[in-house]
Order: structure tokens, then C-alpha cells, then sequence
């Protein structure tokens, strides 16, 4: 953990994500003060430090954290699962915590009677049938419940009540239940209803809201527009309840470990997961040499970690470690039973191990976004550039267009190596020829450079340019210009591959390019400053974009037609419901692959 007076709230914040998750405060000890989950961590968790609380209590609390680490969870029901299993783990001192201690809610379909009924259960799963979970809470349970009685009409009496009755209850008649107690449905027959719930529950049976859709278009076709809604709603309903359950069964106890180097800086997140439940993970920042692989870490890390550890059936890992083979043969050994790495997996394997790769980023961000990180990159900058002293303030343009449409050009500042969003400007570029990113270019820092000279804006003592020989050229010719001097200019172009690690770094009066090696803190601070300029601008050009065609929330996703747009909506009800929906549910629809299903999900959820 770091020491207090380390931890700098405001300069964490501004690096977090914006997807969903759990969030745990740490003290200088290392202990655990509250867990929070959050549909939106970086909201959440800058909402404690943007203002006083007036509560004693919270304002104790934050006096003393020392440390802020986060899980990013797939939807904002993962995260309560996972919220409610850290606070019984660590039971923190600002937590409220539940002293029944009671276990996490199952649905289960009966198996000891002929005509199965819908359960609400806790507890050890001792009763015979089928157990679906676990799930958030018990509201989700008698949501889904509800949910499975409406759609397939299965009981839910006790069978004291169910053998002794000679005429339907009410259920029957609000159409809840198909009365087998009276015989008004065969066993064949109920049994397929059960089936088809199960099957449900599972995230098999497409087929169902494949007919639902069907039937809502019918219905809009006929004008029915009350019954349109109503299917509209419960197809929204179905996939809420496809992504909320999951079976209990198979192998359920793995690891999941992602590593990675950046920054001159070694990260390793493990994911622990037993009985099918995320228990939480941890971070680890182990020595490595310069020019380490990655590969050859892994190895030496999941060597260590599991000498004093148990080690599960499974541990997914990404990337591979370089001696999978003979590590797995060693961990076999330990264990005396087979232990598997594997690193290709599908289905919701695969969507645990996305999300610690995105638990990953985010932790590296945090720990180079810490003090001691930052000052590394800075120093490590000056000493690259060859500068008296590290440049405290920064800023970068970029410019932005779609084949010459609605250019805008961006400005990004960063300050003691930290981004300063409230000096962040956009330049709506006009009156050029469409395409002309030169021209942009100049009109962008002639109006800003202006400003600077009247006092409006902080000059740069170092200024970088997305491009380069060429936009460094026109960099050079508006300084020279304006009569702007003490400004050391910096073109960051990528290599001929265009991959991350090979930018090519240009300075005035140098023909050849400046490479740092792709470990580098210094080059990692300027891909950080270049790639937030990137993204700066093509927010805003979106935004002009998107204006001027006066277009809907999904008309902006790259290879996403009309017609799958279509479907899409049609799936989902809307364009609200397909922002809420998760990867795996975006991909079951018909036309939609998984590399599109992760672009927008990603446009919905700010994955930076």
C-alpha cells in the first residue's frame, strides 16, 4: 500500500474508468475501510472528494485512505454480487454489515414432484431439482420468478396445497399457472414448459424471444401499439433475466491472472473465482529488469504465487506464460490432481477473463498515475528530450474528420504529468479545403497561441504535435509567427507498422527520428498525452458530426447498418435497452458478431 501522503484523490480520479465496478478504501495498514460498487466507477468514487459530505463519518473515513483500488465488473448486477461478497470477506469498519450472514439467493425448479414449482432458496442445496443463481438479490430472484409464471404459467404453491385442490386458484385465472393440480395440462406438455424455463435460465433459448419479437412486430402492424409495448417490455425483461442467472454446475473454482509491462512498470492482477462466485482480486507490481518479456514474468510470478497457496483446477491467464507446459506439469505435481492454464476460452470464461484484462489497465493507470510514478515519467521525458528541467506543463493537438466532414482539432493539458480536463479546448475548423489537416492545424494553434498572449491560457513548456515532420513544420511557422519562444516543440508520428512502442519522435533541427525503447516511462507519458488528445478530438468531431445529421445513439458505431440496427432494436425493445445490454447479449443477435458486440458495448461505456 502506498503511505498517505502519497495517495492524491484528485490525481486518481482523473484516470479511472467509467465502466462498472467495485471499488474498496484502504488505509496506510492495508486494511479494507468500505467497499461501494458503482455503475460508474470514475463518478462514483470523485463524488467523495469534489465536495464535503457533512457527514462525520465519511469525512472520518476519507481522512484516513490511503489507497482506492477498483474490479471492473461486466454489468452493474456483477458488481453487487461482488460488493456483497467482499464486505462479508473483510467486513469493513464504514460498511454496514448484515450479521445473519445469510447466502447469496438461488431459483430452483423442483425435481420431486411430477408438475416441478418455482422456489425462491437460500441455504445449502440440499433438495432435489434444478438451481439457477446465484443472483444479486432476492428481488431479482422473485422478479425472475414472477417472470417464469407469467411466460410458461408454472406453479408456485407448496404441495400440501397443489394435491388437495379440486378447482383452479386465482393464479389460474390471472393466467400465472396452466392448474396441473386439476389436471388442465398434461405432464408432457408441463414438463416442456419446465424445460423451456430452464433452458432460459441457462441463456439457450433464443428461439422464445425470437417469437416474442415476432409477435411485437405483429402487433405494431396492426396498430396494437398496448400489446407491442407490453411484448416490447418483456423481451427487455428476458434479457435482463438471461444476464442476471447463470447454472450452478461444472467447474466453477479458477484463477484468472493478467500481466502486463508498461511504463517500466510490472503488473499482475489474480482473479480468485470458487463455487462460480468473483471473490474479489489482487494487484502485485514485481521488480522486473528492463527488456523483460512479459511471458517470461508470468511464468515466474505463477511459480511463486502458488508455493504456499492451493492451487484450483483452472487458471486462465493471459498472456501465456513462456514454459506453460512444464509450469503446468509443476503446479500438477503440488496439487496432485491435473491442473489446467489455458489462455483461449469462450463463452462467460471468456468474459471473466476480459474483464481483468480491463481490471489490469485500469490498476496500471492508477499506479502510473501515482506521484512516483508520474515523477519517473517526467524525469525520464527530460532525460529523453534532452530538457533542463521535466516540462510541468503540456499540451497536444490533434485533429479529427470523417473523409473532410465537420473537422475538429483538440487541445489537451497536462500539468505536473497529470491531465487538467478544465484547460481542455475543441476548434471547430472551418473555412479550409475539407481534408487539409495541415491548414487545420495552423488555424487551431494560431487561435490558441493568441490567447495565450492575452493571458487567457498557460504557455506550454513542452508542446506536442499528433503527426509528423510535416505538422511539426507548421507547428514551428505559427510560433515563429506569433513571436512565441521558450516552447520546446515535440512531433510524435507513428511508426511504419502504425503499432503501439514504435513511435517515431521528431524535434525541430533533428532529420532523424527519436525512438525510445517501448518499455520507456518517458514514451509511455507521451503515448498517454498523444492517445488523450486522439480521443479528445474524436469526441468532439462525433459530437459536430452528430448534430449536423441529427442521428440516434446508435447511428455513430462503425459497421453497424441499418439493417443491424434493425435487429438490434428489434432484440432489445430499444436504443436505451441495447445500451444496458452486456457483450454476450448483444452478440445472440442474429448479424452480430463479437468483435461488433464489443464495439458497442464499448460506445455505450467508456472504457478508458
Amino acid at each position: 500500500m502506498t503511505e498517505p501522503n502519497d495517495f492524491d484523490p484528485n490525481r486518481y480520479v482523473r484516470q479511472l474508468t467509467s465502466r462498472p465496478g467495485v471499488y474498496r478504501m484502504y488505509d496506510a495498514e492495508g486494511e479494507v475501510l468500505y467497499v461501494g460498487k458503482a455503475k460508474n466507477l470514475k463518478k462514483r468514487v470523485s463524488s467523495y472528494f469534489l465536495r464535503a459530505s457533512g457527514n462525520a463519518k465519511t469525512e472520518a473515513m476519507l481522512d484516513q485512505v490511503a489507497n482506492i483500488e477498483v474490479t471492473i465488473t461486466h454489468t452493474e448486477d456483477d458488481a453487487l454480487l461482488l460488493e456483497s461478497t467482499l464486505i462479508k470477506k473483510h467486513r469493513p469498519r464504514y460498511n454496514i454489515v448484515l450479521r445473519d450472514d445469510k447466502s447469496y439467493p438461488y431459483l430452483l425448479l423442483t425435481g420431486d414432484n411430477d408438475y416441478p414449482r418455482v422456489v425462491y432458496h437460500r441455504g445449502a442445496q440440499k433438495k432435489k431439482g434444478q438451481y439457477f443463481g446465484p443472483f444479486p438479490s432476492s428481488g431479482a430472484v422473485k422478479n425472475t420468478a414472477d417472470t417464469l409464471m407469467r411466460l410458461f404459467q408454472l406453479r408456485n404453491c407448496r404441495d400440501s396445497y397443489f394435491e388437495n385442490r379440486s378447482r383452479p386458484c386465482l393464479q389460474y385465472q390471472i393466467k400465472r399457472c396452466s392448474a396441473p393440480c386439476v389436471g388442465y395440462i398434461s405432464k408432457e406438455d408441463y414438463a416442456r414448459d419446465v424445460a423451456d424455463a430452464a433452458s432460459l435460465l441457462e441463456g439457450k433459448n433464443d428461439k422464445l424471444i425470437d417469437r416474442l419479437v415476432g409477435d411485437m412486430e405483429a402487433a405494431a402492424g396492426r396498430l396494437d401499439f398496448e400489446t407491442a409495448t407490453r411484448l416490447r417490455e418483456k423481451i427487455s425483461a428476458l434479457r435482463r433475466l438471461q444476464a442476471q442467472s447463470q447454472s450452478v454446475g461444472g467447474k466453477s473454482d479458477f484463477d484468472l491472472i493478467c500481466g502486463a509491462i508498461d511504463g517500466g512498470v510490472a503488473a499482475m492482477v489474480v482473479v480468485t473465482v470458487r463455487g462460480g462466485i468473483n471473490l474479489g482480486h489482487r494487484s502485485f507490481f514485481p521488480s522486473a529488469p528492463a527488456g523483460t518479456d512479459i511471458a517470461d514474468a508470468m511464468t515466474a510470478f505463477i511459480s511463486q504465487y502458488y508455493l504456499e497457496r492451493p492451487v484450483p483446477p483452472e487458471l486462465l491467464v493471459d498472456p501465456l506464460p513462456s514454459e506453460d507446459t512444464s509450469l503446468a506439469d509443476n503446479l500438477t505435481n503440488r496439487a496432485k490432481r491435473k491442473v489446467a492454464i489455458k489462455t483461449n476460452v469462450r463463452g462467460e470464461r471468456r468474459r471473466w477473463l476480459d474483464n481483468t484484462r480491463a481490471t489490469l489497465a485500469q490498476t496500471l493507470s492508477a499506479q502510473l498515475a501515482s506521484r512516483a510514478g508520474v515523477e519517473k515519467r517526467l524525469t525520464a521525458l527530460a532525460n529523453a528530450l534532452k530538457l533542463p528541467e521535466p516540462p510541468m506543463q503540456m499540451a497536444c493537438f490533434d485533429i479529427s474528420h470523417t473523409r473532410g466532414e465537420k473537422t475538429v482539432a483538440s487541445c489537451v493539458v497536462f500539468e505536473a504529468g497529470a491531465p487538467n480536463k478544465s484547460a481542455y479546448r475543441r476548434f471547430n475548423i472551418t473555412d479550409i479545403e475539407p481534408g487539409d489537416d495541415y491548414a487545420a492545424m495552423r488555424q487551431a494553434l494560431t487561435r490558441r497561441f493568441k490567447r495565450v498572449q492575452a493571458g487567457e491560457a498557460k504557455l506550454p513548456d513542452l508542446l506536442l504535435i499528433d503527426g509528423g515532420k510535416g505538422q511539426l513544420g507548421v507547428a514551428e511557422k505559427v510560433l515563429d509567427e506569433l513571436g512565441v519562444g521558450g516552447v520546446q516543440l515535440l512531433g510524435v508520428a507513428k511508426g511504419s507498422t502504425r503499432k503501439p512502442g514504435l513511435e517515431q519522435l521528431f524535434l525541430p533541427g533533428h532529420d532523424a527520428p527519436l525512438i525510445l525503447p517501448a518499455d520507456s516511462p518517458a514514451l509511455h507519458l507521451v503515448q498517454q498525452i498523444r492517445d488523450e488528445a486522439h480521443r479528445f478530438a474524436i469526441a468532439a468531431h462525433r459530437g459536430q458530426r452528430g448534430k449536423a445529421r441529427s442521428t440516434s445513439m446508435l447511428d455513430e458505431i462503425e459497421g453497424l447498418g441499418p439493417k443491424r440496427r434493425k435487429a438490434l432494436l428489434k432484440a432489445f425493445g430499444g436504443p436505451k435497452q441495447v445500451s444496458r445490454a452486456g457483450i454476450t447479449d448483444l452478440a445472440r443477435v442474429e448479424g452480430i458478431s463479437a468483435a461488433l458486440a464489443q464495439r458497442i458495448y464499448d460506445h455505450f461505456h467508456d472504457t478508458a
